[in-house]
């Protein structure tokens, strides 16, 4: 009887709880080498191409492009070849996802599982619980299950997350994009052969959506609808009708959070199961700025100087141990809205930067997020946050604290407000300032002179 290798679905190094299948590089029954692409999988931080750990005939695939495999679960079967070289042991790969390990070797006590890559992947056997590590806004931990689901269709485009990024970063629009997926859901295939071919250059007129199973059979062209009956509170007979609730005429599809948007419902209800929030607000006076400044840098500069007031909010909390780990550097957290739910890359010893390093690193943490580039390092380990949500609109918020930090401010939409002054009245520019605390970490009085350090920082004329 062949010798049956299962292998099962690392956590590519980065703590997150389950990936899903973008898209399979071998099929059932195919043979592949050691280290060649076996597939590739989407995380709430980036796509991952994870190594094949045989030489061998690959036997079954778990899971289809667009499901969700959590990590633990099996992933692939393989046969391995017996006149092929395996993976040594201690053997490197030059793969990188996690704690130095190689490629195939057995996992410890359990000569059926296999390590995924070179830095990490080994699994546990039995239903152990997982330690919380970082992830995009926080930490959560694995499960043992396959979701199936389908591709979120956007714009009456079918397309898991991780195309839709490939597509924007090649500047392909997906509304052109030819589908071959099953149901008409666009692949990394598609966008990669339309860059390629420049069929589906952004900012070109859309073309008309081909449905896929048109070259097997053509339906008859049906009238486009005309306007909808408007609805009343009467019958034709003048009786009064009774109104179903809103759910019983819901016409919108169920749709499976994926990557960034799945792990950030997971995070934001940890945080709200698990911190005692409370929020100060009050307005920064930038009446005494003096020509034209970088507000960004500013909010940083004036962070930094409240941490350095008030140490006690730049700080973690360890809230079932009751302890607290009070930082001599500041690492801020920026809240980076995209289309496929929420970043927080960490702006790194915001201590020793100036306004033009401020501006540079910033530039450079948002255009690795946009392309999904972005080192996973760089999405956890901050120890307070900024959400400059003001940006967009809102004046005050109460942003989440997302454990272990224990304070994130808020930057709420610039106005123009009249001010009471000696002698009279005056109109000067405010930015509202919100500050959310832990209150498990930090007193009243020290988020108070924490937000009042700040607000001195802003009113500075330069």
């Amino acid at each position: 009887m062949a010798d049956i290798k299962t292998f099962y679905l690392p956590d590519l190094g980065e703590g997150l709880p389950d990936a899903t299948v973008v898209e399979w590089h071998v099929k059932e029954g195919d043979s592949i080498k050691l280290d060649a692409p076996l597939c590739s999988m989407e995380t709430a931080k980036a796509v991952v191409d994870v190594p094949s750990p045989y030489t061998g005939k690959v036997t079954k695939l778990y899971g289809a492009p667009g499901d969700i495999i959590e990590t633990g679960a099996a992933l692939a079967d393989f046969e391995p070849d017996p006149n092929a070289k395996q993976r040594a042991e201690a053997e490197s790969t030059g793969h990188h996802h996690g704690p130095k390990k190689s490629v195939g070797s057995p996992a410890p006590d359990d000569g059926g599982r296999v390590v995924a890559s070179d830095e990490g992947g080994e699994v546990e056997s039995g239903n152990g619980d997982r330690e919380d590590e970082g992830t995009v806004v926080g930490a959560m931990v694995s499960g043992s299950h396959v979701h199936v689901e389908q591709a979120a269709s956007i714009g009456g485009v079918k397309a898991v997350p991780a195309v839709r990024a490939l597509a924007k970063k090649l500047k392909v629009d997906l509304s052109r994009v030819r589908p071959t997926g099953a149901d008409g859901v666009v692949t990394m295939k598609d966008v990669k052969d339309a860059a390629a071919n420049c069929s589906a250059p952004l900012g070109a007129a859309p073309a008309r959506a081909v449905p896929a199973s048109a070259g097997r059979h053509l339906a008859p062209e049906l009238p486009e609808p005309g306007p909808a009956p408007s609805r009343t509170t009467t019958s034709l007979a003048g009786k009064p009708v009774r109104t179903a609730p809103p759910s019983q005429t819901a016409s919108g599809q169920p749709e499976q959070l994926k990557g960034v948007r799945r792990n950030m419902a997971r995070v934001m209800a940890e945080a709200h199961a698990n911190v005692v929030p409370t929020t100060l607000v009050d307005d920064a006076d930038l009446h005494a700025w003096i020509g034209k400044q970088d507000i960004t840098a500013r909010l940083v500069r004036a962070i930094v100087a409240a941490c350095k007031a008030v140490p006690a909010l730049n700080a973690w909390f360890d809230g079932k141990n009751l302890t607290r780990t009070l930082h001599p550097h500041v690492d801020i957290g920026i809240a980076v809205d995209t289309e496929d739910g929420l970043f927080v890359p960490a702006l790194r010893n915001a201590d020793m930067l100036d306004g033009h390093g401020v501006r540079a690193a910033i530039k450079r943490l948002r255009t690795q997020v946009e392309d999904r580039s972005i080192p996973s390092s760089e999405l956890s380990g901050y120890t307070i946050s900024l959400s400059n949500f003001g940006m967009f609109a809102g004046r005050y918020a109460t942003p989440v604290v997302v454990p272990p930090t224990v304070a994130i401010i808020g930057a709420g939409k610039l106005s123009h407000d009249v001010v009471a002054v000696m002698g009279g009245i005056e109109v000067h520019r405010r930015m509202p300032i919100s500050l959310t605390f832990d209150h498990r970490a930090a007193t009243g009085g020290e988020a108070a002179r924490f937000l009042k350090a700040l607000l001195d920082d802003m009113a500075q004329p330069h």
